[in-house]
């Protein structure tokens, strides 16, 4: 494994009335990748990025950025770092252009058009780069708030819901830049309420709840691990209630009796599937189709988050 990128050890943070919005957070995260952190409202996400890019001030725990300590060094950490926050905020009388440049001077870069220019086509923003930003769409505002934490060349991108309240295109369009970003080097750590785009893009995936680092693991490991898989039988005759002699199974009805639905464990050597026909087909209960499905992960944060106290 290469050296992480980012280091986080013992992360606390307390605000003034006492609410503990962080409790002892450790995280590495590894260069080169897309990292999904998810968990619900509340549950730290803003407060642990804000932490990161400097913007927040922790109660404890320390967090190095590329080998530069945030407290002590936050120049050399914080110039490594793109962040495209929740909120849309930028100057509603600037133009396009004029916002990117000035954001790329404000951390001590050197003029560069020409990697302006690439950003700003990247993001389908070259036809808008003269007009003022007050009268630019929501979803086009989201593109130049990208282009902003871009305009530096950071190694490292934040994207805190990048793609809420943005129509499909432009979520289309987001994660194939993100894709291309990373292709390119870029480190990338996002929060999205919309997990399938983890499920979709995350090399690995965090999930945080209540200020704590509840797991982090390879999103392939998370999905073999916790997924499991479900037989869904379409009965030829509804049934009034799972027959008693298959308690062994995990087994409910839904439709009215006319599906039958059998949980089965994909890490086990045998998954029950053969000896629950045989058994259906001795008692005489016939079935017209049948279908699995597995667990998204979705259905793998929601009992992860509900299991805890």
């Amino acid at each position: 494994m290469t050296d992480p990128i980012i280091t986080i050890e013992g992360l606390s943070k307390t605000y003034a009335g006492g609410f503990q919005a962080l409790k002892g957070v450790d995280l590495a995260i590894r260069r080169g990748e897309i990292f999904a952190l998810l968990g619900p409202n509340g549950a730290g996400k803003t407060t642990l990025i804000g932490i990161v890019c400097g913007l927040v001030r922790a109660t404890g725990g320390r967090v190095a950025v590329d080998g530069h300590d945030i407290a002590r060094d936050f120049r050399a950490a914080r110039s490594r770092i793109g962040l495209v926050p929740q909120e849309i905020s930028t100057d509603a009388f600037e133009t396009v252009w004029d916002t990117v440049k000035f954001s790329r001077g404000l951390f001590g870069k050197p003029p560069n058009p020409a990697h302006l220019e690439k950003v700003l086509k990247d993001l389908s923003l070259w036809d808008k780069r003269s007009e003022k930003i007050m009268a630019l769409s929501g979803g086009m505002k989201r593109r130049v708030m990208i282009a902003k934490a871009l305009s530096h060349e950071p190694q490292i991108l934040f994207l805190d819901e990048p793609t809420a309240g943005v129509d499909v295109e432009l979520r289309r369009d987001m994660w194939q830049m993100v894709r291309a970003l990373r292709d390119g080097g870029v480190t990338i750590i996002l929060t999205t309420h919309y997990i399938e785009e983890a499920e979709d893009m995350a090399d690995r995936i965090g999930v945080i709840s209540r200020g704590e680092l509840m797991l982090v693991e390879e999103k392939s490991a998370l999905m073999r691990k916790l997924g499991q898989k479900r037989l869904i039988l379409q009965l030829q005759e509804p049934l009034a209630a799972t027959p008693p002699d298959l308690d062994g199974f995990d087994l409910e009805l839904s439709s009215g009796g006319a599906e039958l639905i059998y949980a089965f464990d994909t890490q086990a050597e045998a998954t029950g599937i053969a000896e629950l026909l045989k058994r259906l087909a001795e008692r005489g209960i016939d079935f017209k189709d049948l279908r699995t499905e597995e667990s998204s992960l979705e259905d793998i944060f929601v009992s992860l988050v509900r299991s805890r106290p």
